[in-house]
């Protein structure tokens, strides 16, 4: 990737380094800290409703320690396969496409869980951009989250969810867990995204406004089936979706063809947990 590549990595560096020294603490006083790591291969990379990749599996790696609430991730999204609509050297080949950093505090009350955090998204091929995020989630019926991203950095705006889950017991060892999550997206500005129609032609143009608007659906259903005592196999399935006429104009206008909106895609996830 590019030089946002070495921003990464130095940033990546320094959390490998608190990492440690928080490691040695907890040796220290008796209590260690967490590591998952993780490799998903999907069907479709879908990120908040948009299509970024095509008829291609994709892989991605991700990384979590923790400490005493602190965390630090990193993930990456591998294209086995890339587009050639997606541009770039690499295409019609494997291609590394997103290397992203988080990190996050996460805490809970008697109520409620909840977290704050920030997230750099290196992208190749496009401007990177940051964000900062706060979550909370009712310990009740059906888990009600919510949680509020703002970029602010490339794509200025505001990215607001809520969201329902439940499990379903199987047997001792096995859930059945199933999610529902609708969101909106305010956008600062129509440089950060713009609404889109279709001109004389039927070529997707912006229009020059601003996009505001619900955007879009998720639904979701996975299983993990533990093996052994680290590790995890998670069978998982996604359907996304449009919540309103300008979302379904935006997600088609930036999907490969031109005509998609809603999709259907999943796939398998390795874990290892300690």
């Amino acid at each position: 990737m590019r030089k946002s590549m070495l921003t990464i990595g130095s940033m990546a560096l320094m959390g490998i380094l608190c990492t440690g020294i928080a490691a040695s603490t907890a040796w220290a006083e008796e209590e260690k800290p967490t590591a998952d790591l993780s490799v998903s291969a999907l069907s479709k990379y879908v990120w908040r409703g948009f299509e970024l990749s095509k008829d291609s599996i994709v892989l991605q790696p991700s990384m979590t320690v923790g400490y005493k609430g602190f965390g630090f991730n990193l993930w990456g999204n591998l294209d086995t396969d890339l587009h050639d609509s997606f541009g770039g050297d690499d295409q019609d080949s494997s291609s590394w496409t997103e290397t992203d950093m988080t990190i996050s505090y996460d805490a809970s009350c008697s109520f409620a869980d909840y977290g704050v955090g920030y997230i750099y998204y290196g992208l190749d091929g496009l401007e990177d951009t940051q964000e900062v995020y706060v979550s909370a989630t009712l310990k009740t019926l059906l888990s009600p989250s919510l949680a509020i991203y703002r970029d602010f950095s490339n794509l200025p705006g505001w990215y607001l969810t809520l969201g329902v889950s439940h499990s379903f017991a199987i047997n001792e060892k096995l859930n059945l867990d199933l999610g529902a999550q609708v969101s909106y997206l305010y956008s600062d500005d129509d440089s950060s995204y713009s609404e889109m129609t279709k001109d004389a032609n039927g070529d997707w143009v912006a229009t020059g406004d601003a996009y505001r608007d619900f955007h879009d659906g998720r639904l979701s259903a996975s299983m993990s089936f533990p093996v052994g005592e680290y590790f995890s196999v998670t069978p998982e399935i996604y359907y996304s979706f449009p919540l309103s006429s300008e979302a379904q104009d935006l997600l088609e206008s930036t999907s490969v063809n031109g005509e998609d909106s809603d999709f259907v895609y999943g796939g398998v996830t390795l874990s290892m947990s300690f």
